[in-house]
């Protein structure tokens, strides 16, 4: 069951892609493209009744800043939360990540946690904490792929994991003395106030496919940047963007834009940890594994690089690789002769270990890169870390959330 419904996943979204041909794939696009007028309906409803406060939102006392897109995966949303979060602990911050776990497992019992009071926090009130910031509590089953991500490579940050974002919030305000939270893919959650709104949009692909769900990958029509603070570009080849950044002007004239690229770093050695040079790759036959939005993205990347890929292998957005899948895939590069295998670092997550390693595996570490825009950026930390003094009375009307 499941396989067959990681296939049907793929399909669809080779259909919304644009990958997948024939008159099915087309009356299927027909359908969604209706579908769609009802979605953006909806859509716009819902934020309606936020912004005339039928739908009321919550205000912890704190920042809250949300990080997201207008579109469905695959604008680099990870490195950028960070390299926020990054920046602001080291300027002094205690910083909290709060996220909905993604396709990550619920936990079999809830985790016992003796609160500030000294009583034992009751099931209802504990969200899954991933990490403490100086613990990591959890795996990538239970935190989900990006939080445990951020988890392991943030050392002195919370990451805290549950669909209700709000609950999340308040125990990372209560328990962990949290000060400002990164509501990491956070555009549309708008139960809780937001402080500001970090947009991100791919240079490559800045509206999806130019159709909202579930024809497309737009989650929120364009005209809906206006409720960004800030604006990054990402994967950024530093060619001009002139045109993206006047169109983005005429949805949003007054935010600040920052221009960056997503760099490959270094490469990681899955199960020894050791680490090789982006030299390493050039003139190599390379086997690539994926399991995310855009895998021709991670694969272009890969033969920039100096890579052959001569075999590619995707699979769908999360999908948990099995020992299975790990083991046929080695095994069709050693019958190619390839040198290494390669996937993505939120793909090497849900790695098992394979049978037997006949081919050393790798995965590729990616890092934002400011082009343009770094004085924005600069002044967009300072400002988080010297935040005005928050009244409980005069809250709301501090424009803590533009919708």
């Amino acid at each position: 069951m499941k396989e067959l419904i990681d296939e049907l996943e793929q399909w669809g979204a080779d259909v919304i892609f644009g990958r997948a041909r024939g008159f099915r794939a087309a009356m299927t696009r027909f359908l969604m493209s209706w579908l769609s007028w009802i979605f953006c309906a909806l859509v716009q409803l819902r934020i309606a009744l936020y912004r005339k406060s039928f739908k009321s939102q919550e205000y912890l006392g704190t920042q809250v800043v949300a990080i997201g897109n207008l579109t469905v995966g695959g604008t680099g949303k990870t490195p950028v939360v960070e390299l926020l979060a990054k920046s602001l602990r080291d300027r002094g911050r205690k910083v909290a990540i709060l996220s909905r776990g993604y396709k990550s497992k619920k936990l079999d019992r809830p985790q016992k946690w003796t609160g500030i009071d000294g009583k034992p926090i009751p099931a209802e009130r504990m969200p899954s904490v991933v990490s403490t910031g100086t613990s990591l509590l959890l795996d990538s089953k239970f935190a989900g792929d990006e939080p445990f991500m951020l988890a392991r490579n943030l050392d002195g940050v919370s990451v805290i994991v549950d669909k209700d974002r709000v609950k999340g919030g308040r125990f990372a305000v209560r328990e962990l003395q949290a000060e400002t939270l990164l509501l990491d893919d956070g555009m549309q959650y708008l139960n809780l106030a937001h402080s500001f709104d970090i947009t991100l949009i791919d240079s490559r692909s800045p509206f999806g496919t130019g159709h909202l769900l579930p024809r497309g990958t737009l989650r929120e029509p364009p005209r809906n940047l206006r409720r960004a603070s800030y604006i990054l570009i990402t994967k950024c080849d530093g060619s001009p963007n002139t045109e993206l950044i006047a169109r983005i002007r005429n949805y949003n004239p007054v935010a600040d834009i920052i221009e960056c690229a997503h760099s490959p770093v270094h490469l990681e050695n899955l199960y020894t940890r050791e680490r090789e040079p982006l030299a390493f790759l050039e003139g190599k036959w390379v086997g690539a594994i994926s399991a995310i939005a855009v895998p021709e993205s991670f694969e272009r990347s890969l033969t920039a690089l100096g890579a052959k890929v001569e075999i590619k292998r995707h699979f769908s957005d999360h999908h948990r690789f099995n020992r299975r899948d790990v083991d046929d895939f080695i095994q069709r590069c050693v019958e190619r002769d390839m040198e290494i295998i390669v996937t993505t670092e939120k793909d090497a997550v849900r790695f098992p270990r394979p049978t037997e390693i006949n081919v050393p595996i790798y995965f590729l570490r990616i890092e934002v890169q400011i082009l343009n825009g770094q004085e924005a950026w600069d002044a967009m930390v300072d400002r988080l870390c010297n935040p005005p003094p928050i009244r409980s009375t005069a809250l709301k009307n501090a424009g803590a959330y533009r919708i």
